[in-house]
């Protein structure tokens, strides 16, 4: 047991501390999609500078050159507009700082194990804990090639992290590189570029408490109809007073419909986002909000109605119901989904699967699940795991970050708490107490399966053994733990003995036949013991 690593504590999740909704503004007007265009276009290039700004001022930034650059797009735009622009500058270049810094801790990660695996002879085996070396000399010498290479990417990285450069694309480096790639990705370049610009566009405008409807650039009323404040230089486009352009769009959120129109009659302030679907030509309007932190319930609060144990894979959800002791109740529920396709399609499937496995709970009665917190950025590394490429891409298919918002911000609208264990041994250890004595002719379980029963009892605060080991002097063998469980099912000599009669030991039979004498038991038992030791069944009671 020594080698084990320390286990974290469960915690319960805190809920989500927003909301985004979404509407499609349809029948939109030729002159209506060219305003949209000429404002993102516009905007968009005052965005683009004020980031290349924000980066030349790197670590030098401060109130000051905050305020003189506010100043200079209110000229070209508005307060609000400049506010807006700069507050996403800002935003966007944290961003690349915290990117920058995990980059950086990936690299040296790699450069360490590289460094352990160079370091031992050739073909020397590894373990469960730290990998041997290499195979052969061919592999040892283009090991030694790689590492040289990551340590001079590590010496540029922190140089400009010191130096506080960082690298940013708007519209997105992935999008840019794809111009070099049109006919793998099935695009022309006229259409590539149509997606670069929208995508660079900015229009977007924070919401402001006591104003009217929650926000003065973008304005929303209750009947839905949507009016943009125009910067100075567009101001000729408008068909509204005060310089606003009206579109003959309407807006009628389904999702939230009651809750967005609490807030903007009361003027709340509600964030607006406008873009456009390429793809499909179609033009969206996305309203967001803040809500107040909300209080996490207590851990015991969480695990008095049982819990849901939930094993995360690449392709499906493994549940299972236990009550408040820890016992399994029912049978494993699977839930499954693909993350093959656009990214689009992996979302529609985490949000499918997720649905179900909440209304699932819901109809189980509990009202937390234990999910494992899981996060395999140390574990996508080429030089931790080698040769076996299928393994990190399927480690790296599993979307943990998108996972984890989905699930905290679904679950919550449910009445549901998230209880994040620790996912050490998890898998290896419900496998090995769970797995076996809890499988029937009628019932197969996996080891997925077992792993939740884990999961679900770690949440809870008990251990995922099912016994406890005896005291050191009341081992059978007197060394180590005695933790092997019993096979299932009932012993024949330990029934009922038939009873014994007068003549059982008078000699022969009446029928003539001798019986067998009775012979000393060839079992060697130990003497009682004054300690005593619980031993957990499958079902106890705590």
């Amino acid at each position: 047991m020594g080698g084990l690593r320390e286990l974290a504590a469960s915690f319960v999740v805190p809920g989500p501390s927003g909301v985004a909704i979404r509407d499609r503004l349809k029948h939109l007007t030729p002159q209506d999609e060219m305003v949209l265009r000429a404002v993102g276009a516009h905007q968009g290039a005052l965005a683009s500078g004020d980031l290349k700004a924000r980066c030349v001022d790197a670590l030098e930034h401060s109130a000051q050159t905050w305020a003189a650059r506010k100043r200079e797009l209110t000229g070209v735009s508005s307060s609000r507009i400049a506010g807006a622009i700069t507050k996403a500058t800002h935003d966007q270049w944290a961003l690349a700082r915290r990117c920058q810094a995990a980059h950086i801790q990936k690299l040296e990660a790699g450069i360490k194990t590289l460094r352990h695996r160079l370091s031992l002879p050739i073909g020397e085996k590894g373990t469960k804990r730290a990998a041997g070396g290499y195979r052969s000399k061919g592999e040892w010498f283009r090991k030694s090639r790689r590492l040289a290479a990551l340590e001079a990417r590590h010496t540029a990285a922190v140089a400009e992290w010191q130096a506080g450069r960082v690298r940013v694309v708007r519209g997105g480096r992935r999008l840019l590189n794809t111009r070099h790639h049109l006919t793998e990705a099935d695009l022309t370049e006229d259409r590539w570029r149509e997606r670069w610009e929208a995508e660079r566009w900015f229009l977007a405008a924070d919401g402001e408490s006591g104003k009217r409807f929650g926000n003065e650039t973008i304005r929303v009323t209750p009947d839905g109809e949507v009016s943009i404040r125009l910067p100075a230089p567009l101001a000729h486009l408008a068909n509204a007073r005060h310089g606003r352009y009206t579109l003959t769009a309407r807006i009628a959120f389904a999702h939230r419909g009651a809750e967005w129109a609490d807030r903007i009659t009361a003027n709340r302030a509600v964030a607006y986002r406008i873009h456009l679907d390429t793809e499909r030509g179609r033009w969206y309007l996305t309203a967001s909000w803040q809500r107040p932190v909300i209080q996490t319930i207590p851990l015991e609060t969480a695990r008095a109605r049982g819990m849901v144990g939930v094993d995360t894979n690449a392709d499906h959800f493994a549940a299972y119901r236990l009550d408040r002791h820890g016992n399994p109740v029912g049978n494993p529920h699977r839930f499954g989904y693909d993350l093959s396709g656009t990214a689009d399609h992996r979302d529609a499937q985490i949000r499918h699967a997720l649905t179900r496995l909440i209304n699932w709970a819901k109809r189980a009665g509990v009202t937390a699940l234990g999910i494992e917190d899981l996060d395999f950025t140390p574990e996508k590394t080429r030089e931790k795991h080698g040769r076996r490429k299928r393994f990190r891409q399927l480690i790296s298919g599993i979307p943990t970050g998108k996972l984890k918002a989905r699930l905290v911000s679904m679950a919550a609208e449910h009445g549901l708490s998230i209880v994040a264990v620790d996912p050490a041994y998890t898998s290896l250890w419900g496998a090995q107490h769970w797995q076996k004595p809890l499988a029937t002719p009628r019932r197969t379980l996996s080891r997925h399966d077992a792993a939740g029963i884990a999961i679900g009892r770690r949440a809870l605060g008990h251990p995922i053994r099912r016994r406890t080991a005896p005291p050191p002097r009341d081992q059978s063998d007197r060394v180590g733990h005695r933790t092997v469980q019993a096979e299932p099912g009932d012993r024949g000599r330990e029934g009922t003995r038939p009873p014994t009669t007068d003549r059982a030991h008078e000699g022969p039979s009446p029928s003539g036949m001798r019986k067998r004498e009775p012979s000393a038991s060839k079992t060697v038992r130990d003497a009682p013991s004054a300690q005593q030791w619980v031993q957990d069944s499958l079902m106890h009671t705590g």
